[in-house]
This record gives structure tokens, sequence and C-alpha cells, in this order.
């Protein structure tokens, strides 16, 4: 987290760029598809998160990683939809293009080299009609797993995916290399500016600062501005990713195979694993003596609802159904409930509640 590898930019980012700091230099060198952007850092941190859960666990790790790419998806808060999945392939392909030259410091000791940030990734395709990848396999670089392995990896907030603007989250990040639990940590504005890596001029870069200020919504962490210097100081903490598991058990390949027969096409049947599985841990993680069995009864309850609601109101005028953009999650849910689309999960911020709104209202849209 030191260098700014990541570029700040939503727009394809193609300037090279060379830090030097403490002796230890990097250059970050785009493809042609632009740098490796802070959103698409996402995918590193989810792989990275697994792995040290595996670590934790008595597990070797290992420079190759599979996983499911809608898991990836809604541990760090992005859409689910087709879109999502686009998107998802294309930060794989700025990960692998983007080349660092750098001689960082790592597990005691100090690597020349050029690489990717990751280097190479394999994508397994469900449907080549959507081209909806299900499993995905991405092997690090060795800088990455030496990382790992040294264990200089820090853990962050879930909140840290809640985080829209990169410059919010390139200083969340900076705020926990530094600040971790101290007291406080200071550091001119000036140098703060040159370590987030943002290419604003200065006021703009200040001006930012203030908006974060007066907001507070940095996960963990809050900042205040004197004299030319901010000001980090932890607050409310948070349980860190790599400490959370989702579940105890996994459904078996062909009970998803019997879930998408019953669902049809009505509903995604991966974001409907995600919201029994919500479902189950709020209450308690009740025993169930058959998991699968379960999840295939609630698929069939959900289907019975859809009929005798939204599932049935498809035709006409309700074609051009659209979840209205509401920040009140009752609100929402109302509205939800009065067009026949199912309650929030427990569990679920109203975000991701609005998310697997639309995902149900596009299948039904497209029935």
């Amino acid at each position: 987290m030191e260098h700014p590898l990541f570029t700040l930019s939503t727009k394809p980012d193609k300037k090279i760029r060379h830090y030097e700091h403490n002796g230890n230099t990097a250059t970050i060198v785009p493809s042609t598809l632009g740098l490796a952007t802070i959103h698409d850092k996402d995918v590193l941190i989810y792989i990275i998160s697994q792995l040290i859960k595996g670590v934790n666990q008595g597990a070797e790790p290992q420079r190759k990683v599979s996983f499911k790419a809608h898991h990836l998806l809604i541990t760090t808060n992005r859409q689910t939809s087709g879109q999502g999945y686009k998107l998802l392939r294309n930060a794989l392909d700025r990960l692998t293009g983007t080349l660092i030259k750098t001689n960082i410091k790592t597990d005691g000791k100090q690597i020349i080299e050029g690489f990717g940030i990751i280097d190479s990734y394999k994508i397994v395709v469900d449907d080549p009609k959507t081209n909806r990848m299900v499993e995905l396999e991405v092997t690090l670089s060795e800088w990455l797993y030496n990382s790992l392995v040294g264990k200089e990896i820090l853990t962050i907030s879930r909140d840290y995916f809640r985080l829209r603007k990169p410059i919010e989250r390139r200083i969340y990040e900076i705020a926990r290399k530094h600040c971790g639990q101290q007291t406080q940590w200071k550091i001119g504005v000036k140098n703060l500016h040159k370590k987030v890596g943002s290419t604003a001029a200065l006021r703009k870069f200040k001006e930012a600062l203030r908006h974060i200020i007066k907001h507070n919504h940095l996960p963990d962490y809050s900042i205040s501005i004197k004299d030319n210097n901010v000001i980090f100081f932890p607050h409310n903490k948070r349980e860190p990713i790599v400490k959370s598991e989702m579940t105890d058990f996994t459904l078996k390949p062909q009970t998803i195979k019997n879930a998408k027969k019953i669902l049809q096409q009505h509903y995604d049947v991966y974001a409907l694993e995600t919201e029994w599985k919500a479902w189950w841990e709020n209450t308690g993680k009740p025993e169930l003596k058959s998991p699968d069995g379960a999840f295939i009864n609630f698929c069939k309850k959900r289907m019975l609802m859809s009929t005798n609601g939204s599932a049935s109101k498809v035709d006409g005028h309700r074609k051009d159904l659209r979840v209205p953009n509401m920040k009140d999650g009752s609100q929402l849910q109302e509205w939800a409930i009065s067009n026949g689309l199912p309650e929030a999960p427990m569990g679920f911020s109203t975000l991701q509640y609005y998310r697997l709104l639309c995902n149900h209202v596009e299948r039904l849209n497209n029935v």
C-alpha cells in the first residue's frame, strides 16, 4: 500500500507512473486498456482474504486460486447482473496487463523485477449464450505471493467495499497501514496528496478531504485537518473481511442444477443461494440435516410466491418495472411488497437489497 499502484481515475488511464520513497522505487506501466483501477483491487482483496483464511486454518498458500465469481461479486458489494460479470472480466484484463517494475522489499528480501499484478486467469462459463462466468482461477504474481507468505497483508473492514469514490478508498488504505490502532497519526497535506497518487490540483484534493471530514463515513477511521496536517484516528472497530466466514457448508453441483430447473428464468440461482445463506446465518445458523434439501425447498417456496405475485404480472405494463433508488430501506421494502417482490433478507443492507431487487426485476422483464 506504500506506493499508489492503482489509478484513481474512472476512465482509461494510460500514463506511466514512477515513484520513489525511502530507497524504494516503483514504475507502473499500463496496458492498452489502461492501468488497473482502485476498484479492480477488489479482486485482489477478495483472493488474498480467501488465502489468508486458508492459512489460518492450516492450509499451505498457493499462487493459483479458484473461487466462485458470484461470491466475489456479492462479497465486494458489486452488481451481479450481466454488466457486473462484464466489469469483472475487464478488471481481470487490466490486472493482468498492468506492469510493475520495482525494488520493493518483501518478506525481508529485496526484489528488483518487472511483473504483472496477476500472472494469468482462467474463466469457466456456465452458459455460452449469456457468457456468465461461474468459476474463476487466478494465478497471483510472485511478488503478491511473497507478500502473503511474509504476512505483510493488512485486514480491512467489509465497509471498504461500500466506498464508491476512489480517493476515499485510497485514503482508507493509507489510514489502515499507517494509523492502524494508534491513538492518532499525522501527515502533511502535500505528502498525503503525493501518497494518495491523486492527479487533481492540491486545492481540489483539500476539497475532497473536507468532504470526507464532513460526512465522516470512512470505515474504522476519522480525519481532521489542522495547520496543513491531516490527522487520522481510529473509531468503532469492525470485523475484518479475512476473519469472516459466510457458511459452514457448500451445496452440491447437482443441487444447483436442480435449483435452476425449478427457478427456470425467474431467478438467478446464485443470488438466491446467497440470500438463503444470509437468512440461515442471521437466524442463528440452525442445524440443517440436509442443506441441499433445505435450499431446494427454499427455491420451491420462492417460485410459489412468484406465481402468486410478481411472476404472474410480467405481461403488459409490468414489462417496464424499475426498482426505485431509495435510501430508506423500509420504504424500498414497502415498494417491493406492493409489487409482489420478496421482502429484504435479514442482515441485508439497503444497497444489497436494492441490487437483489434489480436482479429479480431484470429476470422478470426478460421473460
